[in-house]
């Protein structure tokens, strides 16, 4: 087992271990910070995933690498740690079983692969009586092709078992789109570098998507931190994400969506940290698409500070390192407060190439706008732009808030005619 840069105190702050610190587990260590904890990364692999920006370790005590489960839980016990957290979807399921090894917060490891794998996840849930999706999973494509004319009928979906950011997931209208679909998935590699054997087929849930992202903290109160709505554009097979729209607490349908994910939080056994789902309101009712027991990777605390009492990050790590303080201030089920407009603009783009350089001038022209709080080119010099196909291709992220929903329109429209200027082309 590996560590670097170790750090020892005879009177440690309490420390906080995050597993797989890549994406929105960024935000973890500061917020551990402004509590005056420490923390500690773990890496589930040998090696840090090539397919994703690798984690900054400067901020961390030391970093471990996880090849064992008792070396792995002696090496952490000499920090003491008070919960052990993912910070991706890799480090869910490592999270889980160090956490229950160790005694301390978690939601155990009984059900850790069916809040990993998707299939999984829609049984579990057809299990408790809980609606959602009809699914099939198989490495043969001719068998979806059956499944899809017998039982699910047109369209249906397609997507690896455990990948994110809708990567590999297809909207298919008919046999050759199943067929087509399959042979992408099958025998790629998902983003964490996992070999698709199988693929899992879904019948399309019809109506609007929602983000519900949510912590619980000790006891099992469960906090909201927002709820959001997605705006998506149809482009082939695919379905891209644009943009999404914060929800006022009070409105429709934020309590049926709430009530909902309450039974699909206990059916999962999520009972402690971050959860983010994705659900889609049918005109039976709601329906999970999935749900990650980690904090939201679209996040920016800052961002949702700006626009809601409070962010996913901070509440998690207050629920860890002030466990008291935590249930004194949110008692029971409790849900967010919404304070201005806000929106989240996902940049799609037609254009194909080689990144040159960032034009500092026009992303600084965006940054100006009023309601935008930060703009964030999510492509740069050297990296291939392709055509927006899914989370990954999307080259721009906006976060926009203000107290004028039209103003906050008026903006998007002029982002929208400035977006492709961002990335000068080789």
């Amino acid at each position: 087992m590996r560590t670097t840069h170790t750090v020892k105190t005879p009177d440690r702050a309490p420390v906080g271990v995050v597993v797989d610190g890549y994406s929105a587990g960024k935000f973890l260590p500061p917020a551990f910070r402004r509590l005056g904890a420490d923390v500690l990364h773990l890496q589930s692999t040998p090696e840090f995933l090539s397919t994703v920006a690798p984690p900054d370790l400067g901020p961390y005590l030391a970093n471990v690498v996880h090849d064992d489960l008792e070396r792995t839980a002696k090496q952490l016990a000499e920090y003491a740690p008070v919960c052990v957290l993912p910070g991706q979807e890799t480090g869910v399921m490592p999270a889980d079983l160090i956490a229950e090894h160790m005694g301390l917060p978690g939601n155990g490891s009984a059900l850790s692969v069916a809040r990993r794998d998707k299939y999984e996840m829609i049984e579990t849930l057809r299990r408790a009586g809980i609606h959602c999706a009809h699914q099939l999973k198989s490495s043969d494509t001719e068998e979806i092709v059956a499944w899809a004319a017998r039982e699910a009928g047109y369209p249906v979906v397609l997507k690896p078992l455990s990948s994110a950011s809708t990567d590999g997931v297809f909207i298919c209208r008919d046999a050759d789109d199943i067929r087509t679909a399959a042979g992408s998935v099958l025998g790629s590699y998902d983003i964490f570098e996992r070999r698709n054997t199988e693929v899992l087929a879904q019948s399309l849930l019809h109506g609007t998507e929602y983000i519900v992202d949510v912590v619980r903290g000790p006891g099992g109160g469960r906090h909201v931190c927002g709820v959001w709505e997605y705006e998506k554009t149809d482009i082939g097979t695919k379905r891209v994400y644009d943009k999404d729209l914060l929800l006022a607490p009070d409105s429709e349908p934020v309590a049926e969506l709430v009530g909902y994910l309450d039974t699909v939080l206990e059916a999962l056994e999520i009972r402690f940290g971050a959860a983010h789902a994705e659900i889609i309101m049918t005109p039976q009712g709601p329906a999970l698409v999935e749900i990650g027991a980690r904090v939201n990777g679209n996040m920016d605390p800052g961002f949702h500070d700006a626009c809601m009492d409070g962010n996913q990050v901070d509440l998690l790590a207050l629920a860890c390192v002030r466990p008291d303080e935590y249930a004194r201030r949110f008692t029971g089920n409790t849900m967010y407060r919404k304070r201005r407009e806000a929106l989240v603009y996902h940049g799609q783009t037609s254009l194909s190439g080689v990144v040159a350089e960032i034009d500092e001038g026009v992303l600084a022209e965006i940054g100006a706008l009023d309601t935008v709080h930060l703009a964030v080119p999510r492509a740069a010099p050297g990296d291939r732009l392709r055509p927006t196909s899914d989370l990954l291709s999307s080259p721009l992220r906006v976060f926009m808030t203000g107290d004028d929903r039209r103003q906050l329109t008026a903006d998007h429209q002029r982002i929208l005619a400035l977006k492709d200027a961002v990335f000068r082309l080789v």
